[in-house]
């Protein structure tokens, strides 16, 4: 047993040690069917803190020949599975992460990986192999010499891709992975290759090193795409498990759209139950500074792209010529792709369109604004919890001002004169409001649509519901009054706290006046009573 070597189980019993634990232990009765087949190479390459290392010591756990896992998957789901036990610990393992030695070792890597598996291997043969051989025809020695295949795991494989611009030393790389896993001797001795990156595999010169791997990525992961990121299912459990309000963490930490299927990022709702709190915990990870660099480049309609997915909406992307490299992003399309495989921006398949997933990464973004080349939107932006204050305050006068200089910001950029992209603009107008509100536009009630709805989330404090009419070239009392006649706050039924109404009107024709007016009016009460009263008048 070793380090690199046929490791041990500590890493899955960890895991399973731990209070908050969610069994994706189905993922093994897939790699099951692959292994000792034409398709045993699998590439994951998914956004950073989706579980893609949690899998690999899983994996190092159940293949490992250095370790006994039978009680430690007592109890998950692979037990249900038949021939579960015909796999369990039966095989030669290698696991590397490469982002941890790429640390010491950034240039002379392959040697520096090769010392460590060389290393281990002495530990357990001492000098009955030849060890200045290559290293896949040692592989293959020690493979003949035990008849026991090999799974090989590589963590952040594309670590040396990403971070190098040194050709040769890419080109050494990729021959050391084409040794592991497409060589000849590979083809005997490798029961199952399993790779996991940010990155899909790009294909650099006349390279095929790689070329052989299923991949699954943040754009299409089927079938696998429930074993990476916690479902809306398994988060429900946990919500109820640690008396979390599950609304608060759909909003904060959903929005990935993998085939179809909703994920959430696993270490922030883990973190978000650990601390019965919400952050952003996306602006920890090393990936962070990227968002400022792809969404301050100077391509044509980017930014506009940027803004639509800030208030709300959906773009449309092309993913096909992202070449799967940081540093050929050569167009809007290629900087959006990146953020979608970094985890910033969701993505629909269906109508390949790119989007931003939840208030966690929007936060981010915010973030990340504050510290490039936006000042005018940053400084927009850290206007809104004020706004958000004033609104609540009842201080319909700063309110107008605050949306005016919103307006003045976001117009050249969203180039709106109508309603509906009025409602955009205050969208970013309360870019915060989300961390303690849910926000329904157009909520749909009896007689109507309201333009915005704000629902106050359990762990907001003492904050009141908010019903929003918006007006284009009308008044601010008309939306008022729009708001009771059509009984748009019927929707908050049953809510007995404070109710605002505010309305808000835009002036397309005012030059030498404020353009935006608001009123806002309190609601007390249960607004079944109003429902009543407004019968009987």
């Amino acid at each position: 047993m070793g380090i690199y070597f046929n490791p041990s189980n500590e890493s899955f019993k960890k895991d399973r040690n731990y209070k908050i634990y969610v069994d994706k232990t189905e993922l093994l009765e897939y790699l099951n069917e692959l292994v000792e087949t034409p398709k045993n190479c699998v590439a994951v390459s998914h956004a950073r803190r989706f579980g893609k290392s949690h899998a690999a010591g899983m994996i190092d756990a159940y293949y490992s020949l250095g370790c006994d896992s039978s009680n430690l998957f007592e109890n998950t789901k692979i037990t249900e599975h038949a021939d579960y036990k015909k796999y369990m610990n039966q095989y030669n393992v290698i696991h590397l992460d490469i982002s941890s030695v790429w640390d010491f070792h950034k240039e002379d890597i392959v040697e520096a990986v090769k010392e460590r598996i060389i290393d281990d291997f002495k530990e357990e043969y001492g000098e009955d192999l030849n060890y200045s051989k290559d290293i896949n025809l040692l592989i293959n020695d020690i493979y003949r010499k035990t008849n026991t295949p090999f799974v090989i795991i590589i963590d952040e494989w594309d670590c040396v891709i990403r971070n190098s611009d040194d050709k040769a030393l890419v080109h050494q790389y990729l021959q050391f992975l084409h040794s592991l896993f497409k060589s000849e001797e590979s083809k005997t001795f490798l029961a199952l290759g399993y790779i996991t990156g940010i990155l899909p595999i790009k294909k650099i010169w006349d390279e095929s090193a790689l070329n052989n791997f299923c991949e699954y990525t943040m754009l299409k992961s089927k079938p696998i795409t429930k074993f990476y990121g916690f479902t809306e299912e398994e988060v429900k459990e946990l919500c109820k498990k640690y008396q979390l309000d599950f609304d608060s963490v759909k909003a904060w930490y959903n929005g990935y759209l993998i085939d179809g299927i909703h994920m959430y990022n696993p270490n922030s709702v883990v973190q978000a139950l650990l601390d019965q709190d919400f952050d952003s915990y996306w602006k920890n990870t090393s990936s962070f500074a990227s968002i400022n660099t792809f969404i301050t480049m100077n391509y044509a309609g980017l930014k506009d792209d940027v803004m639509m997915m800030l208030a709300g909406g959906k773009v449309r992307v092309n993913t096909s010529t992202f070449q799967n490299d940081f540093s050929t992003i050569a167009s809007k399309d290629d900087a959006l792709t990146a953020l979608i495989h970094l985890g910033y921006l969701g993505y629909d398949a269906d109508r390949k369109k790119a989007f931003i997933p939840n208030y966690e990464v929007a936060s981010a973004f915010e973030s990340a604004l504050q510290v490039g080349g936006w000042s005018e939107i940053a400084k927009a932006i850290s206007h809104c919890d004020e706004l958000l204050d004033e609104t609540i305050d009842g201080n319909a006068e700063r309110v107008a001002e605050l949306i005016e200089n919103a307006h003045d910001t976001y117009t050249s950029i969203l180039k709106y004169n109508d309603e509906n992209s009025l409602s955009c603009v205050l969208t970013m107008a309360y870019f915060t409001a989300p961390a303690y509100y849910n926000i329904i536009r157009e909520m749909p009630d009896m007689k109507g649509f309201a333009d915005m709805v704000f629902i106050p989330r359990k762990n907001a404090g003492f904050r009141p519901a908010m019903v929003v009419e918006l007006k284009y070239d009308e008044s601010a009392d008309s939306a008022i009054t729009q708001i009771k006649e059509r009984r748009y706050h019927g929707a908050l039924s049953g809510y007995s706290d404070k109710i605002l109404l505010v309305g808000v009107n835009y002036d397309a024709a005012g030059k030498d006046k404020k353009r935006h007016t608001c009123v806002i009016e309190e609601w007390p009460g249960d607004i079944l009573e109003y429902r009543e009263d407004r019968k009987e008048g």
